[in-house]
């Protein structure tokens, strides 16, 4: 396939806000919160300037954000919104309702600590609070990602057989502030990408009357949740497909997640989104040095990819896995998953969960290097430990 594309320096924030551009969404809702405001500052200067077609609806709030943009979902629009942090907690209620409408909404997250106290820099509490809502989950590493992950996000939200609403999460003034140059595909070809969005069973289709939101009692609530759990399971087939499909425009692969000096790896760290970068640079020195050290990073979070991350991790003799959010009296969010992967798994490695970044604290190079070192020497323990943390 013959595409167009340039480069430019540009924010992930910038990034989602171009392809937010391209898909061309009938109807976005959205109110700002650091770090996600400027997505929505660039994606409202596309509407001033007539370079999309968009009904830009200002809001009071968050939680009026999502209720109106579930409003335009409802009645078969293409509808979008973004959000961080304690702007995602304050749509709580909503974000449920979404995903139990079977809405295929597209929302960027700028991870953003949640209070208190108060914190407006990166960790990933605030989508790990939204794990179990119904939400697809999709995690960037870069701005490019963020933008390519974006057009993912809605094949797999509007394919027929998903029908559910989707979260593409950046790091938080990492990369939605952060300047790296992005490779921008052409309009066209992107626009053709997304197609013409069809919706089922909207609102306005007065031939076919339905309703949303009826009260579902002991007689249909436990049916709609079970609809719920096969929509998410279709979800973890679509997304190959998709990707197969982005990747005849891209070149990149669109796996469940990224497999980085695996293959003869003695020791791996696990981690999403930007740290996995971080991760990339020490175990290209570290290699240099002849350690085989190695990286997995998670691209879906969900659905989880439970069998293929097993495959993935099951002969390798160390793992180390990376959480940027706590799960108070229980495993980090991220570690209980990679742990319940590997369960049924005959031969399983050793493990250690690590906790680093919270409220948007730094892991430098050298942090990641000793972890490797201890993994390597085999040295784990049932307790979670603690990367820069005074007095941990």
């Amino acid at each position: 396939m013959m595409v167009t594309k340039k480069m430019y320096p540009m924010t992930g924030a910038q990034a989602i806000a171009e392809a937010m551009r391209q898909i061309n969404p009938d109807v976005v809702a959205a109110y700002p919160i650091t770090p996600q405001t400027p997505i929505i500052e660039n994606f409202a200067k596309f509407v001033a300037d007539g370079r999309v077609d968009t009904e830009y609806i200002r809001v009071e709030s968050e939680h009026s954000a999502m209720s109106a943009t579930v409003g335009a979902a409802a009645a078969g629009g293409r509808a979008m919104t973004a959000t961080a942090s304690a702007g995602l907690a304050l749509m709580w209620e909503i974000v449920y309702v979404a995903a139990s409408m079977r809405l295929p909404i597209i929302m960027p997250i700028a991870n953003r600590a949640l209070s208190g106290p108060i914190n407006i820099h990166c960790d990933h509490s605030d989508t790990m609070g939204t794990r179990d809502s119904g939400w697809i989950q999709i995690y960037s590493e870069t701005a490019q990602e963020a933008y390519e992950n974006m057009f993912l996000a809605l094949k797999l939200a509007e394919n027929k057989n998903v029908q559910l609403p989707a979260m593409v999460c950046l790091d938080g003034f990492i990369t939605s502030h952060g300047v790296e140059n992005v490779e921008i595909y052409d309009d066209k070809t992107m626009k053709d990408f997304a197609g013409e969005y069809k919706p089922i069973d909207p609102l306005l289709d007065v031939d076919n009357p339905i309703t949303y939101g009826p009260l579902q009692l002991q007689d249909y609530y436990f049916e709609t949740k079970r609809q719920q759990v096969d929509a998410m399971k279709n979800a973890k087939k679509v997304f190959l497909e998709a990707g197969k499909e982005l990747s005849k425009i891209t070149g990149n692969d669109y796996g469940y997640f990224e497999k980085y000096m695996m293959d003869d790896a003695e020791a791996v760290i696990v981690v999403m989104n930007s740290t996995a970068g971080n991760v990339k640079s020490v175990v290209d020195e570290m290699r240099k040095d002849g350690k085989k050290v190695g990286l997995l990073k998670l691209r879906l979070f969900r659905p989880f990819p439970y069998e293929e991350v097993a495959e993935a991790l099951h002969k390798i003799p160390v793992v180390g896995v990376f959480d940027r959010a706590e799960s108070f009296g229980a495993c980090p969010p991220l570690y209980g998953e990679i742990r319940n992967a590997l369960f049924d798994s005959e031969k399983k490695p050793k493990m250690q969960s690590f906790v680093f970044g919270l409220g948007g604290r730094d892991i430098f190079s050298h942090q990641i290097e000793n972890v490797f070192e201890t993994l390597l020497e085999g040295e784990t323990s049932g307790e979670t430990k603690y990367i820069g943390c005074r007095g941990c």
